[in-house]
């Protein structure tokens, strides 16, 4: 018997101390038992590796106690994991662009080791990551052990089940090589141009632009910090980045612009179809942007670089939109005023294309708002 009790010790560690007994006395009837048989049909005693194979059958210490124990038997359950995977894939790509900017920035203001620059990128990138991976597998694993289901895992409505699509790779863009069905006709379209498609999910080209603009408008807030953001590496040394007064003056806009920028993309997310009211809302967006570009550019001046009690601003205006000028654009001096002037390109041709991508945005949705 010394057997089967060292083994049901290990059994009874796992256990609630409520409940240990009563299962420990039925395992131990249940293991008898097994034994007994074995015996009866042997016609002999069991010697200690007969008695070991039965107890290696019923199961080890640790697999036996779970069965009885209460509560998920998983950190993440299959119900929470398709969720679980999503988010951390979309935080990745969040994380994968702020990093990539972070990089643009060092190797344009002429660090000492471009190598260094990509290495610290990684470096960045991947412990994020890893940060990131762990607090959604915490949250999970506290969402799992308490069974907390969001009101939208539990109070669905068939009209919105188009977001549970997310996890189709169709609509992260990834080729599935599998052989495509023919595309479902077209039904008639509503008043508002909310035509139904019955393949695929197209609301996935939202989801991105609502992440990031989430991330954004934490960072504006003061919520996220990005430190590689407040100061640019010159040769080895340090320059702060001073925003300048336009940035305060435009605070509040620019948060309205996010915010409400988040609100469409969301509703998108749920009617994707909904072609003519979302143009509808996105023509006074567009037009909002193309104040704010126009703003931010007759400030003229953006940001002030200082190092050493020597300052430098990141200044400019149309003149900077030269292609010459952006074929020459590694090749300015590496000190401080050198960097500015870089980085002053930069910003006019950034403000440019951010109009020219606005008014194409007020022209396409003009055209989706009368087409449909």
């Amino acid at each position: 018997m010394d057997m089967i009790d060292r083994y049901l010790n290990a059994v009874a560690a796992q256990l609630p101390q409520d409940e240990r007994a009563d299962i420990i006395a039925e395992l131990r009837d249940l293991i008898l038992s097994r034994f007994e048989a074995k015996e009866e049909e042997l016609g002999r005693p069991l010697t200690e590796d007969e008695q070991e194979s039965i107890l290696r059958e019923i199961g080890h210490p640790l697999v036996v106690a779970a069965r009885y124990r209460k509560g998920p038997d998983s950190l993440i359950g299959p119900e929470l994991f398709p969720y679980w995977l999503f988010g951390v894939k979309a935080g990745l790509l969040v994380l994968l662009a702020v990093q990539a900017i972070g990089l643009f920035i060092h190797l344009i203001s002429g660090t000492d080791d471009a190598g260094q620059a990509i290495g610290h990128a990684f470096h960045g990138f991947f412990s994020s990551g890893l940060t990131l991976i762990g607090v959604a597998t915490v949250a999970a694993a506290v969402f799992e052990h308490y069974d907390i289901r969001p009101k939208w895992m539990t109070h669905w409505r068939v009209k919105d089940l188009g977001a549970f699509g997310l996890s189709d790779p169709a609509a992260w863009g990834v080729k599935v090589d599998t052989i495509k069905p023919p595309k479902a006709p077209m039904t008639p379209t509503t008043p508002w141009g909310s035509s139904r498609r019955t393949n695929g999910w197209p609301g996935g080209e939202y989801l991105f632009s609502v992440i990031a603009v989430g991330m954004f408008v934490l960072w504006w807030l003061g919520v996220l910090h990005f430190p590689g953001f407040a100061h640019v590496e010159l040769l080895g040394q340090d320059a702060t980045v001073t925003p300048a007064p336009i940035w305060s003056t435009l605070f509040v806009p620019i948060l309205a612009y996010a915010l409400i920028q988040i609100a469409v993309d969301l509703n998108s997310l749920f009617r994707p179809h909904a072609v003519r009211l979302r143009a509808l809302a996105r023509l006074p967006i567009a037009a909002i942007g193309l104040w704010l570009t126009w703003a931010i550019y007759e400030a003229g001046h953006w940001f002030t670089l200082s190092r050493d009690g020597e300052t430098a601003r990141i200044a400019g205006d149309w003149v900077m939109l030269d292609f010459d000028t952006l074929r020459t654009l590694g090749d300015g001096a590496r000190d401080l005023a050198g960097v500015a002037s870089t980085l002053s390109v930069v910003m006019v041709w950034a403000l440019a294309i951010s109009a020219i991508s606005l008014g194409c945005s007020i022209i396409l949705n003009l055209w989706r708002l009368a087409r449909g």
